[in-house]
């Protein structure tokens, strides 16, 4: 007989063929392998998926780009050279890889194989966070499965089959990390349930560490500081009241202690206790209906598909397997991703992307269950729950390569665009008229911060503070009287969500003082750039101007959906005038002097 124990429960069971009592021989070289090549293979899948995305980055990326930018330049946190200090990423760890990669030579400084390494170091990161969430769930499986490589290859698959996944993986913005830590964590606790050592000390702090990872990776993060302490209540016993009291205690002080010093920071920096993204949403308290919201995940994954999952795992539990205090440890975190699914504001980008921890850890929890599940039953209940995964996951499959295809052909709006239309083309406007000083306010910030010279004034908020707050307020009056009486900015671009949203393209000190250079209505709403009157000395400037923004603007605009998957060229660089891609006709490449006669054309 064999003992496993949780604290002071111990449970005596029959040991089993790889249940973990007993560490599998593996010595062997196709034993030694069988890992690695399972790996590997598992993020050859996802990989492979998030091919079919090219260069797409979205451009919500970018933003947290100019600041790594400004970090390594040694300017500070500020979105571009001479912009007050502002905390516009909410990503902090992110951040840090970024200005580590632009340190050694892999971020921001050309392209590597071809390849823009603002493309692909964002993506071969992301690329070994996924290998290391699969590496994290075989070091769970060693400990419970007699082929414990099984795991990473059928993880592997289930990941690279979610398009949420693996779309939001690769944009460019920090969920593969996200993702990793707390699948670290999830297997972390499974681990120490199973080695009766989550009463340590060390695995408590680890915990808490990791609480403290997340919560500096996603605002959100914060509510997995939670895990341990659930963790420990569940499996609470009379007998390590106390001690649990003591651990608990002992996590939370390892993640405050990172959290604290961040905060202090951020407080001393910028006289704020939360980032300007958070503000900006305006995160409010969860009602009753924000509650039902992970229902759009069940209704994008197939019901069918879910309620099986779900019954295979309360199988797997009913079971008394040895292993089930670990996996209710498993899904303490999984709850938890729920919970701060729902409560999150709802997001306007495509394919669930605050959805990442739930996919991972979903996903672990599911293998875990279903390869439970098949290898303890008859092989008539095999036979039968085989097919019903077949019958159910075959429409699910179907569902998410329609997703794929449609968000490959029509993605969020992508870091490219933006680089290209408000960066460079705004550029060319600025050099056509012989500005040296100007600024620009237009609500897509992070391709612009990248290839602007001018001041950039941020719509949503991000970077300017007092912005942040008018749009938490609502306060749309006062969010056009500091556009047009404080900031007077040299450039507007509008368009919806944000005319009517800010009430800045309706104001009559629009059409006042500024001049439309590429300017339509679009759906009911004010669309298109304008110039500030004072800024255009003669009328043949303007002209000159909008033959620019004909030609240029609305090329761009035109190859938006044509081709939404390339890369911005070589480099992203402050006051670069060229397209990325450039008219037919015009042989100019990125960072090209202006033409004489249209003086960026």
């Amino acid at each position: 007989m064999t003992l496993a124990s949780v604290g002071d429960v111990r449970t005596v069971h029959e040991p089993q063929p790889g249940d973990g009592a007993t560490p599998h021989p593996g010595s062997s070289r196709r034993a030694r392998l069988a890992p690695i090549v399972s790996v590997s293979a598992g993020t050859a899948l996802i990989g492979l998926h998030a091919s079919l995305y090219g260069n797409w980055l979205i451009d919500d990326a970018a933003i947290t780009f100019a600041y790594a930018r400004s970090f390594a330049e040694g300017l500070g946190p500020v979105v571009q050279p001479g912009a007050l200090p502002v905390e516009g990423y909410s990503n902090p760890t992110w951040l840090l890889l970024l200005v580590l990669g632009k340190f050694v030579g892999l971020f921001d400084n050309g392209s590597i194989f071809g390849i823009p390494d603002y493309v692909l170091f964002p993506k071969a990161l992301a690329l070994l966070c996924c290998a290391g969430i699969l590496t994290a769930g075989y070091l769970a499986a060693r400990k419970v499965f007699p082929r414990p490589w099984l795991v990473p290859l059928v993880l592997g698959a289930a990941l690279a089959a979610i398009p949420s996944f693996v779309i939001w993986s690769f944009s460019g913005l920090e969920n593969s990390l996200y993702g990793l830590v707390l699948a670290s964590q999830a297997v972390l606790l499974f681990r120490a349930v199973l080695d009766n050592r989550l009463l340590t000390t060390k695995v408590a702090v680890a915990a808490g560490g990791l609480a403290a990872l997340a919560a500096l990776t996603r605002p959100e993060g914060l509510i997995y500081a939670g895990t341990y302490p659930i963790v420990l209540l569940v499996l609470l016993r009379r007998s390590t009241l106390k001690l649990s009291v003591r651990r608990c205690v002992e996590s939370t002080m390892a993640f405050a202690v990172p959290v604290g010093a961040y905060f202090g920071w951020r407080f001393a920096t910028f006289g704020e206790l939360l980032s300007s993204p958070s503000i900006a949403k305006a995160q409010d308290l969860p009602t009753l209906q924000d509650m039902t919201r992970p229902g759009e995940l069940v209704s994008y994954a197939g019901a069918l598909a879910v309620l099986l999952l779900v019954a295979v795992i309360g199988v797997a539990l009913s079971r008394a397997s040895w292993w089930r205090s670990g996996l209710l440890a498993m899904l303490v975190p999984l709850g938890l991703a729920v919970v701060a699914y729902a409560v999150l504001e709802s997001d306007w980008m495509h394919q669930y992307r605050f959805a990442t921890p739930i996919w991972v850890l979903g996903a672990l929890v599911g293998t875990f269950a279903v390869i439970e599940v098949l290898r303890t039953t008859t092989v008539r209940a095999r036979a039968w729950l085989s097919t019903a995964l077949v019958a159910t996951l075959v429409p699910t499959g179907v569902s998410f390569a329609e997703a794929a295809d449609d968000f490959r052909t029509g993605p969020n709006i992508t870091a490219c665009y933006v680089a290209d239309r408000f960066g460079r083309v705004f550029n060319g406007y600025a050099d056509i008229l012989g500005l040296e000083e100007a600024s620009l306010l237009l609500p897509d910030l992070g391709g612009t911060a990248m290839t602007s010279r001018l001041t950039v004034i941020d719509m949503a908020g991000l970077t300017h503070s007092r912005f942040a707050e008018m749009a938490r307020n609502g306060d749309r009056a006062a969010q056009a009287e500091y556009v047009y009486t404080e900031a007077k900015p040299t450039f507007i671009h509008v368009r919806e969500p944000w005319t009517s949203g800010t009430s800045i393209g309706w104001d009559p000190r629009l059409k006042r003082d500024y001049h439309p250079i590429h300017y339509d209505i679009y759906q009911g709403e004010p669309h298109g750039d304008w110039v500030r009157k004072s800024a255009v000395p003669t009328p043949e400037l303007l002209t000159e101007l909008r033959d620019y923004a004909a030609r240029e603007a609305a090329w761009v605009e035109q190859r938006a959906g044509v081709s939404p998957l390339r890369d911005c060229g070589p480099t992203l660089q402050r006051g670069q005038t060229g397209l990325s891609e450039p008219p037919p006709g015009d042989q100019r490449g990125i960072d090209s002097p202006p033409q004489p006669e249209a003086a960026a054309g």
